[in-house]
């Protein structure tokens, strides 16, 4: 019974890292959309956003379903609760993509990016893609260490967010007010993708540890 029960706590960890994947391909494509003003890309991003959803509903049914049957205790709760918190999250993660590829769907034919924001929103997309990829890792081997890590690979992402804040808010902006709202809510989507990256991996501390790590963050 004990094999079983772990297999089905394993099967959380499989699921949640799928989601991960989901939504790193998802923040991969709305970026490549909002980059080149692709609005088939950023239509296959809107319609994907459906199975983000689905999964995580199918997530929950699972953690719910051990919490009902299996009554667990420990460690085990820890793991099932934060499953549940982590879903969330992950679902968040395709939401801001979805925002992303709506923006670009929103202003096509017109590109969204003025050319001399279009650097950092590359960076950030690769920054996110990447955030995401750990987490699978982080995810699938509940590694600590990794899952600390994530939280200081994601000062590449806060220092791009600054950046693009100042070059919005400059002397030198010639691209009126409506691009520096869309700039500006585009850099919080990407900003918040990482946050909620951050927030799983730290679930993932919890888990292992029982002891959720300082922080001011989200």
């Amino acid at each position: 019974m004990r094999e079983v029960y772990q297999e089905q706590l394993d099967k959380l960890a499989d699921e949640l890292a799928a989601m991960s994947t989901m939504v790193g391909n998802a923040m991969e494509q709305a970026t490549t959309a909002l980059l080149g003003a692709d609005l088939s890309l950023a239509e296959q991003v809107i319609d994907d956003d459906m199975k983000v959803d689905e999964a995580r509903a199918r997530c929950e049914e699972h953690a719910f379903g051990l919490l009902a049957l299996q009554a667990p205790v420990a460690g085990d709760l820890r793991t099932v609760i934060s499953t549940i918190h982590a879903a969330e999250s992950l679902e968040r993660m395709g939401d801001l993509a979805l925002h992303v590829a709506k923006a670009a769907r929103r202003r096509h034919p017109q590109p969204v990016l003025p050319e001399d924001v279009k650097t950092y929103f590359s960076q950030m997309g690769q920054v996110a893609v990447t955030l995401a990829n750990r987490l699978n890792q982080i995810l699938r081997t509940q590694d600590v260490q990794q899952a600390r890590d994530l939280e200081v690979d994601d000062d590449e992402m806060d220092d791009l967010h600054r950046h693009l804040f100042t070059v919005v808010m400059g002397s030198e902006w010639s691209h009126g007010v409506s691009a520096a709202v869309d700039i500006t809510l585009l850099g919080r989507f990407y900003e918040r993708f990482a946050d909620h990256a951050v927030s799983v991996a730290r679930r993932i501390v919890y888990v292992v540890t029982g002891t959720m790590p300082n922080s001011d963050r989200p």
